[in-house]
């Protein structure tokens, strides 16, 4: 059996003896289609390689590098780049390359995580509100709204004092809470689609309860959509750490994020320009490479998408 919605394609599904149901399962002809067609967007590919040399400079190159993000070189102060400070150096003799570094891997680890919960949020709460309806969809709906009024930049900078004795992982989860709501608005209009298909109604009819047909059979029916909402929303975490960042409320010293040292760079851009430009680029360079990934996965996935040389 195939079960198709207008925004997902899904494989064939498959008795399964634990719930009596049927259970989506994925064909391995359709995940080589899938590569094949992402393989074949040039751009995608970039983009992709551009994000794997990011994450591995950013892991591997403080293993190599001489100098530290927390260490100061007392006979270079605010020197341009050359051979022993590649990207130059701060006021203080701080490295810029090693901060950058340093930086990268912060952000990139928020964008990451908070991508990841924001979107299992929205897939749950959407799910249990297109599926189980009633009540359960009302409570859902409203708070939907309530969080989509609600100034985060304002709540965020609330918490500030929390995240001033390192909880950054708190700023995570600020983050990825108002990041969910309209993916699942998306996603529980999606569900209540899917609700109605021969496969849940057969699983519901068998007496499975309706938590495990969403994990099981609805969620795994909207993956594709999940997928390349994760990865657009890294780039979406990204940009709000660094804005927030940028004016003390997210990272907090002595660690640094990339929003932090554009901040701290940024009233030297017209004059040691080494401090920006190059934590700025790295930035542009990350987000855009992301946005590039997640397109090439949405026309991918999606089988209505004509991609040049696809069969």
């Amino acid at each position: 059996m195939t079960v198709n919605t207008d925004s997902v394609v899904v494989g064939s599904v498959s008795p399964d003896p634990e719930d009596g149901g049927l259970q989506p399962s994925r064909s391995i002809s359709r995940n080589r289609l899938v590569l094949r067609r992402f393989l074949r967007q040039r751009v995608a590919v970039l983009g992709l390689v551009v994000v794997a040399l990011l994450i591995a400079v950013a892991y591997l190159g403080p293993l190599f590098y001489p100098w530290k993000y927390d260490q100061l070189d007392f006979q270079s102060f605010q020197v341009p780049p050359n051979p022993t400070h590649w990207f130059g150096t701060y006021q203080t003799g701080g490295d810029v390359f090693a901060r950058t570094l340093r930086g990268l891997q912060k952000s990139l680890i928020i964008g990451l995580l908070g991508a990841v919960l924001s979107t299992a949020v929205a897939a749950v709460a959407g799910a249990f509100a297109g599926y189980f309806r009633g009540a359960t969809d009302v409570v859902i709906r409203v708070i939907i709204d309530l969080m989509l009024v609600l100034p985060s930049f304002l709540i965020i900078a609330i918490f500030s004092t929390a995240l001033r004795d390192g909880s950054w992982l708190l700023f995570i989860v600020l983050l990825a809470g108002f990041q969910w709501m309209i993916t699942a608005r998306v996603v529980r209009g999606m569900t209540q689609s899917l609700r109605e298909r021969e496969f849940v109604q057969a699983a519901r009819f068998m007496g499975v309860p309706g938590w495990k047909i969403i994990l099981r059979h609805i969620l795994p029916n909207m993956a594709s959509f999940l997928i390349i909402d994760a990865t657009v929303g890294v780039s979406s975490i990204i940009l709000s750490e660094v804005g927030l960042s940028f004016f003390g409320f997210g990272v907090q010293p002595p660690d640094v994020s990339l929003g932090t040292l554009i901040a701290d760079g940024s009233g030297a851009a017209l004059t040691n320009w080494w401090q920006f430009y190059f934590v700025a680029g790295v930035l542009v360079l990350l987000v855009l490479a992301v946005n590039l990934v997640g397109d090439g996965l949405r026309d991918a996935l999606d089988p209505n998408s004509e991609i040049e040389g696809a069969k």
